[in-house]
Formats: structure tokens, sequence, C-alpha cells
């Protein structure tokens, strides 16, 4: 069985090899392009179903509507962020402190169970490279037409082909970046502005970035972020052992390899199940031999398992040479439901258990979270002062922001010393999903309490919710 921590595959030696004296050549292996066959099967159908469903999220949530305003929406410039019904502010990192949490413990859970699942089916690169290959095959062809058409002269048909495929690419890829960017400005103002060539410089900069970045990716270095980029690759070794389901071949099974006659008893040749076929090799998306053992470019995106079990119904011979299965599984020959109760270890319940707790705090401190947020700074102008009447007078600037997307009116009070009285008596307006700075007066007869610094609280209450905020504040009493 191989090792736990992924190893490199072995060289394949490129087609075309340097030219003799060259001094670099033996720093480094040139790049051979992958040319992916296309496959049918349970896990084909998985991938395009993910890329259907992350697309329909992606492209499609800037459009709906929640009221009178986009669903999700970025607003930097103003310092919002509109989720549905939520409103949050630069004062709730916090939610995106514990959604990065969550994100970070459901990436090791899933890895802990099933290996590079992210990576397989629902990574942005993973995602835009099969939707670019799947352009790049409906218009140069199959595998075997891809090839041919790189390797012949430069010709007229030649160059339509590419010169097409290239502006569907890029029609793509910006309308990538155009979306891209519609999560941050209101994406219908945002086409309308496109429209009437009134894009501001940044807004053009982004779609053109983010756009020039899903071309050149998913287009150009496909494989190559996976292998040489991503950092995940590198790093999911620690993350694996002997019970994680990972994309195995089955050797005791498999090998020899060698061709066979369909039906045939392989057993009594000395031979496998495995025919050599390559089949597994020539659908792989990063281009390697999955009968080498476990290696850091495998994504497990499971297409070596359909195109093997393909050849196995044409050879009638029994699915699962190439297979989702554990190291000790493999080597002990358990059955599926051995290899399931052994998935479900103590550290994937432990992970399991702190994500599920993360996640019903973070929706339950969302759900009684208060729509209502009030900022306390004292007027350094003028710390404390004698008013008309014998009145000791603090002034306070207060910061009332109104996280409901409703006109809201707040009535301020203050407690801690007696006597105590608040101007501005009449409610304070706030509209939707604003804030609001307000001049705050405390007074407290003179003489009341002693000189010094005394501890307030000073409350704003919603008049027509429950809404409610206490903030502590200073009042100084002059001597």
């Amino acid at each position: 069985m191989p090792n736990p921590i992924p190893r490199p595959r072995k060289v394949i030696p490129i087609a075309v090899a340097p030219a003799e004296g060259d001094a670099g050549s033996a720093l480094y292996a040139a790049h051979r392009k992958i040319y992916p066959r296309t496959v049918q099967g349970l896990f084909a159908r998985w991938r395009w179903a993910m890329v259907f469903l992350t697309q329909l999220v992606f492209y499609g949530m800037p459009w709906l509507e929640w009221g009178q305003r986009q669903s999700v929406l970025f607003d930097l410039a103003a310092r919002r962020f509109y989720i549905f019904g939520l409103v949050l502010y630069p004062q709730d990192l916090i939610y995106l402190t514990g959604l990065l949490v969550v994100s970070a413990l459901s990436l090791f859970l899933f890895t802990a169970v099933a290996g590079r699942l992210w990576c397989g089916y629902a990574c942005p690169q993973t995602v835009y490279t099969e939707i670019f290959m799947w352009v790049e095959q409906k218009i140069e062809g199959n595998r075997v037409a891809r090839m041919r058409l790189d390797g012949e002269a430069f010709s007229a048909k030649k160059l339509v082909k590419k010169w097409f495929k290239h502006m569907v690419w890029l029609g793509i890829a910006l309308w990538t970046g155009f979306t891209f960017v519609g999560y941050f400005s209101p994406i219908r103002e945002l086409g309308m502005e496109f429209l009437q060539t009134g894009m501001s410089s940044w807004e053009v900069f982004w779609v053109v970035f983010y756009g020039l970045a899903t071309y050149g990716n998913a287009g150009f270095m496909r494989e190559q972020v996976c292998k040489y980029m991503c950092p995940y690759a590198r790093f999911q070794g620690a993350m694996f052992d002997r019970d994680t389901l990972i994309v195995s071949y089955d050797t005791a099974r498999g090998e020899p390899r060698g061709v066979h006659a369909k039906g045939s008893d392989a057993r009594a040749q000395g031979l496998g199940d495995c025919i050599d076929c390559g089949l597994c090799v020539q659908v792989c998306p990063t281009g390697i031999d999955i009968r080498d053992g476990l290696q850091y470019e495998c994504i497990g995106c499971g297409l070596c398992i359909d195109a093997c079990d393909t050849v196995m119904d044409r050879m009638a011979t029994p699915r699962g040479l190439v297979r989702y299965a554990t190291q000790n599984s493999m080597a002990a020959r358990w059955t599926p439901a051995q290899v399931m109760r052994r998935v479900l270890r103590p550290r994937v319940l432990l992970y399991t258990g702190v994500l599920a707790l993360l996640c019903v705090g973070l929706l339950a401190s969302l759900v009684v979270r208060t729509p209502l947020k009030v900022d306390v700074v004292r007027d350094r102008a003028s710390l404390a002062r004698i008013a008309e009447g014998g009145q000791v007078e603090n002034v306070y600037r207060l910061q009332i922001m109104n996280a409901t997307e409703q006109l809201q009116r707040y009535r301020i009070e203050a407690s801690g010393l007696p006597g105590l009285s608040v101007f501005p008596l009449e409610p304070v307006e706030v509209e939707a999903a604003q804030s609001r700075w307000v001049a705050v007066r405390l007074q407290l007869p003179y003489g009341s309490a002693s000189a010094g610094s005394h501890a307030v609280d000073i409350d704003v209450y919603s008049t027509t919710g429950n809404a409610r905020v206490s903030e502590k504040a200073a009042f100084l009493v002059p001597r």
C-alpha cells in the first residue's frame, strides 16, 4: 500500500527534448500539455451537477431582489453588507471570523473523511476549467481531434477554431468579472453604466482583472494551478490518515497488467484485471496515473473511476478496480460496511461536533442579534461646563446605527446619577440601514455629586421595536 503522505508521480518524458547543451534543461522539465478525454459516469455527473449548482448561485445571486434592494451586496463605500435580511456593519466583523473558522473546520472534516472533495467538485479553479474544457471540446473536437489540430501546421481552419474558442473564453471570463464586481456595486446599475460607457475606472479595472485571471487560470494554467500554486496540494498529507477515503487502485486485483480477451480467465493467464488501456490516465485532469498510488496532484475527482468502470463493464469484470477506498481497507480487504464504520472514527466525530456547535452558535447569535448599534464619543471641545440654571453639563456625540430595513425612532435616556437629565427629549429618527450622529447633552444639578468622574449609562431604545442598547460613559463634575 502507498504511504499516507502523498508522493510525487513518476516523471513522464516530454514529447520534445531540449536542445543539446541547453544549460536550463537540467533544472526543470518543460510543460507537457494535457488533453483530458471525455468520460461518462457517476462522478462525471456529480462534477457537472456541482458546476451547475455553483454557477447558478454565483451568477444568479446578484440579480435576486430582497425588498427594494439587491439580496446580496457588499457596499464597501457605505460600509454596509447586505445578506438577504441581514444588514451588517464593520463592527460585525466577528461574524466574518466565525464564517472563516466554520469554513476551515469544514475543509478539515471533508478532507479527513474523503480527501480533496473540495478540489474535485467545488473549487472555482476546477469548475471554470471544466467549463472552459467543455467549450474547447465543442469547438475543436474530442481528445484526438484536439491533439491533431495542435500538431497541424498553421491554416485558416485552425485560425478560425482557435480564434472562436478564445473569444468564447473571453466572453465567459469577462461576464464572470462583471458578476464579481456586481457583488460590490449594485449589478443593475452597473449594467446600465456599462451600456452607457459610464463605469468608474475602478469598476473597469476589477472586471478586467478578475476576467483575465479567470481566462488565464482556466484556459491556460489549468492543472498547473492545482499542482504548483495551490498550497492545499502540499499540506493535504497532514490531513489524511489510513482511514481517509481516497481514489485508490486495487493493486492485488489489477496486477500484473496485460491484455486479455473479454470473459477469459485472466488469473489462469497469470494476469490481473487491469488491461493497461491507459484510459484512467487519459481522463485525468492533472495527467497522473492513479495506478502509481496516492499523489499530491490527485484532486479526487473520480473520473478515473468512471473510466475504469466502463472498461470493466466491457470486459465483463466486476467494477471497483479503481474506487474510493481507504488504505486500511485495501490492505485488509474490508467490506463497504466495515469501511464506513471506520470512516466514522473519533477524529471525524470530533470535527463534526465542533463544527455543529460553531454553526449553531453562529446562527443563534445572528437570530438574537440586536439591530441597533451605538457608539459614544465625548465632545473634546467641552468636557464639562456650568450651563444656565446652575446645571453641570457634559456633551457627547452618539453614532446611532439602524441595522433594520425600516425607518426607526430612538429615544435616549441616561442613568447612574440622581437628577440626571438628557437633551434632546424628543425621539431621534434614523433612516433604514443608515447611521446618524446625534449631539447629546447630559445635565446634573450643581452640587448633587462630588467633583471628579462618575460612571453613567446612556440607553438608546427603539420606540417601535424591542431593540435596546446601553453604553457606558463618564460624567465629569468640575471642582
